[in-house]
C-alpha cells in the first residue's frame, strides 16, 4: 500500500508554510504519509492527485475571496470543507451565532451599498470607551484598528478607516473593545476531528497605540489544558456551529480543525464569556507553542488520510 499523499495548502507569500507550521511536513512523513506543500492559486497543481488536501497558510484568501471559494469547491477531499469555509470567510457569521443564543460582542454593521456619509458613520460609533473597526472579510487581523470614542483624533481616524473599507466595497464591523482582554487576554480552544484537544492563552493583540493589526503579532502566554468551565463554553459554541452546518447542508461535517476564540466576561458583564471568533480556514493552531500540539494535529490528519 502506497503512502497517502497529503497536500498542505498555502499562499504565494508563504510558499513553505507559516513558521508555526514548519515542522508539519516532517511530522506527517513520520506517520507514513507523503506530504507536499502547494499554493492554492497555482494553476499547474493537479489537486485530484492528492489523497487529502489540508488548507493552512492561505493568508491572501480574503483579498481574493471569490477566487478562493471557487477553487475550494473544485478540490476533492478538501479539509476543512468548502461550504464551511465559505460561511467562515465572512464575519457576518457572528450574527448567525448571536441568533443561536451565543454571547457575541454587540456589533454595528456597515454595508457598502448603503453609501454612508462620514456623519452617519460617526453617529453609529460608540459614545464612550475603546472600539474596534475591521472589514467583515479579513485574515489574521489585517485591516483591524482599535480607537478611542472620546478622543477626537482617534475617532477621526476610525471614520477614515471605515470609509476607506466601504469605498472598496467591503462590509465593515464595529465592536466595543472588551477591557477584559487587556486584563486576562484571549483564550483559544482547539478542536481536532471534533474532539477537544488543547488550549492557548494570548495577550491582547490590539494595544491602544496600534492603529492597525497589520504589523502586530499575537503573543502566546501559556499553553495548557483548559479547565472544565472553559471547555463548557467551547462546547456551547461548537454545538451551535454544528447545528448551523447541519441546518445549512442537510448533514453535519466532521471538521479537521476548529479554533474557538473567547474572552472571559468582566465583573460587570452579563455573560461568563464572549465569542471573539471561530477559525476554520487559516487561523493559527499554535503548533510551535508546544510539541504536543504539532503531534496532535499530525495525528488528526493521519486519521483522515488513512480513513
Amino acid at each position: 500500500m502506497s503512502a497517502p499523499i497529503v497536500t498542505l495548502v498555502t499562499s504565494p507569500q508563504l510558499p513553505q508554510l507559516d513558521d508555526d507550521e514548519a515542522g508539519l511536513p516532517d511530522a506527517l512523513r513520520e506517520r507514513g504519509m507523503e506530504p507536499q506543500v502547494k499554493v492554492w492559486s497555482d494553476p499547474d497543481v493537479d489537486w485530484s492527485a492528492s489523497d487529502l488536501v489540508v488548507v493552512r497558510s492561505v493568508r491572501d484568501y480574503a483579498g481574493r475571496r471569490q477566487d478562493f471559494l471557487k477553487w475550494a469547491k473544485s478540490v476533492p477531499r478538501l479539509l476543512n470543507q468548502a461550504s464551511v469555509m465559505e460561511w467562515n470567510s465572512d464575519k457576518h457569521y457572528l450574527a448567525e451565532l448571536a441568533k443561536r443564543g451565543l454571547p457575541v460582542i454587540p456589533t454595528v454593521w456597515f454595508e457598502p451599498d448603503r453609501e454612508y456619509s462620514k456623519h452617519q458613520v460617526h453617529t453609529r460609533f460608540p459614545a464612550y470607551g475603546d472600539f474596534v473597526v475591521k472589514p467583515a472579510v479579513s485574515s489574521g487581523g489585517r485591516g483591524t484598528g482599535r480607537y478611542t470614542a472620546t478622543d477626537g483624533r482617534s475617532r477621526g481616524e476610525a471614520i477614515r478607516h471605515a470609509m476607506h473599507e466601504l469605498a472598496r466595497g467591503r462590509s465593515v464591523m464595529v465592536q466595543r473593545y472588551l477591557e477584559e482582554i487587556d486584563r486576562s487576554g484571549e483564550v483559544s480552544l482547539i478542536y481536532l476531528n471534533g474532539l477537544a484537544s488543547y488550549m492557548v492563552e494570548k495577550e491582547a493583540m490590539l494595544h491602544p497605540r496600534f492603529r492597525s493589526a497589520d504589523e502586530v503579532q499575537e503573543d502566546v502566554v501559556r499553553s495548557s489544558a483548559a479547565n472544565e468551565e472553559e471547555w463548557r463554553w467551547g462546547e456551547e459554541i461548537r454545538q451551535a456551529l454544528h447545528g448551523y452546518i447541519t441546518e445549512k447542508n442537510g448533514r453535519d461535517e466532521l471538521l479537521l480543525y476548529n479554533r474557538v476564540d473567547i474572552v472571559r466576561g468582566g465583573p460587570e458583564d452579563a455573560h461568563e464569556f464572549y465569542v471573539m471568533e471561530i477559525s476554520l480556514i487559516d487561523g493559527s493552531l499554535y503548533l510551535s507553542a508546544d510539541p504536543n500540539h504539532l503531534a496532535k494535529f499530525a495525528d488528526a490528519i493521519a486519521m483522515r488520510a488513512f480513513w
